[in-house]
């Protein structure tokens, strides 16, 4: 199995090397082709986005979102025109569902299979090789490919067809952000309050509050570390789409709101490249204090 990649992002480097780590063949393409040199230098090939499509079997893409995906894919001289009939295209870029199907359908004009296949675990599990991967599609293609996308993730579901995976994505971004904007409050208000931060993680992290999102997040807004591992910019991008899809379904989504408007200010006070962590520092600004300094 002949392997494309496009996109040496934060997320898709780490993964296209795994997949070089597994055994793969895999040829690796991005906008900037510097980008590509780490993945080349453990065994990938790297190659235009022609070049691509027309040796591989299968391309995945890991792009910033829709738009992106749908230039790539189906724009003019898009990837898809290139690609052989009963290839297959794996988005594994988080974008809005309804964006996924309307690529499943400009792609199928070519005799392409999809899925689509957004991840969830930020850079430090793109790097392990333990995402998890929310995937779209019909049965058998899954089946044929699950495998292959072990190789980057720990745990592979098929959540139903094409958009079914990024309806999954968005569901795990809400879920994430009001973990974190809560974790937040927590914390500040444990400061406020004269307890130890610090001691108030270690207390409630083993009890029914402690999460995936508290373990990771808190040492960090505790630290005042904002280096990003998932940027602000990104979850404002994930919200957006999920806003977008709550009210084209009539689903009520108030929390979400609330989360992408902190999000938002963080953004237009410079804080778009940070960590989604980093929504401590709008209580910070709101406090005057700094959680657990």
């Amino acid at each position: 199995m002949k392997i494309g990649f496009i996109g040496m992002g934060i997320m898709g480097k780490p993964m296209a090397i795994n997949l070089v780590k597994a055994g793969y063949d895999v040829t690796v393409s991005n906008r900037n082709m510097a980008k590509c040199d780490p993945v080349v230098a453990v065994g990938a090939k790297a190659g235009s986005y022609t070049e691509v499509a027309e040796s591989c079997d299968v391309v995945i893409t890991m792009l910033p979102n829709g738009p992106q995906v749908k230039s790539v894919m189906l724009g003019e001289n898009g990837v898809a025109a290139h690609m052989k009939p009963g290839s297959t295209f794996i988005d594994m870029s988080s974008i809005n569902p309804v964006a996924s199907k309307e690529l499943c359908e400009g792609v199928a004009q070519y005799g392409i299979e999809m899925l689509d296949a957004p991840v969830s675990g930020g850079e430090p599990k793109a790097i392990d090789g333990t995402l998890s991967i929310m995937v779209g599609g019909k049965q058998d293609v899954f089946d044929k490919y699950k495998d292959m996308l072990g190789a980057m993730g720990s745990s592979v579901v098929r959540c139903g067809d094409v958009g079914a995976g990024n309806t999954t994505k968005l569901a795990n971004q809400i879920i994430v952000a009001c973990n974190i904007q809560a974790l937040a409050e927590a914390l500040t208000l444990a400061q406020k309050a004269g307890v130890d931060p610090n001691l108030v993680f270690d207390a409630i992290k083993g009890g029914l509050a402690g999460s995936t999102v508290m373990n990771a997040k808190a040492p960090m807004m505790i630290a005042g570390n904002d280096k990003p591992g998932f940027k602000i910019d990104l979850h404002i991008k994930d919200l957006n789409n999920a806003l977008d899809c709550a009210h084209a379904v009539g689903a009520p989504v108030p929390m979400t709101a609330s989360v992408q408007e902190i999000l938002q200010w963080m953004h237009n006070h410079e804080g778009g490249g940070k960590d989604h962590s980093a929504i401590a520092q709008y209580y910070e600004y709101l406090t005057g204090i700094q959680i657990g300094r």
